[in-house]
């Protein structure tokens, strides 16, 4: 179990920083004002996975027994974080003519909602804080 909480609990770096490469590449394209690239779709598509992944990471732990109150906080901003990137994704993969705001957008509006999730238990998203338990 130990095991799954440093898992879950390091790979916030690994999204903190897809989260920025995404948003670097979506910023200067809409800037550029160039077409949308497949470049910046698989750095879109890297984030929501890696959001996938930590869901279903913080999910497993969850039904093992390891919950407590104060993470009901963490756990709506983070599911609604990955609701928010994941149909701007998808609503943007899905137009004629996709373009950088929509996934700017809802990457950069997750990465707030993730962002004052890990603050709603008591962490830093960046700094290492593993091991160190709320409550």
């Amino acid at each position: 179990m130990n095991d799954l909480f440093y898992a879950h609990s390091g790979l916030r770096f690994l999204i903190l920083l897809a989260a920025v490469i995404a948003v670097a590449i979506c910023l200067i394209g809409l800037v550029q004002k160039k077409p949308f690239t497949k470049v910046a779709r698989i750095a879109c598509s890297v984030f929501v996975g890696l959001m996938h992944l930590q869901v279903v990471t913080g999910l497993i732990m969850v039904a093992m027994g390891r919950w407590q109150g104060y993470l009901i906080g963490h756990l709506v901003m983070m599911l609604l974080a990955l609701g928010l990137a994941q149909s701007m994704v998808i609503v943007n993969r899905r137009k004629p003519t996709p373009g950088y705001l929509m996934p700017l957008v809802g990457i950069g509006g997750a990465l707030l909602l993730i962002i004052g999730g890990i603050y709603a238990i008591g962490r830093s998203p960046f700094f290492s804080s593993m091991g160190q338990h709320v409550g």
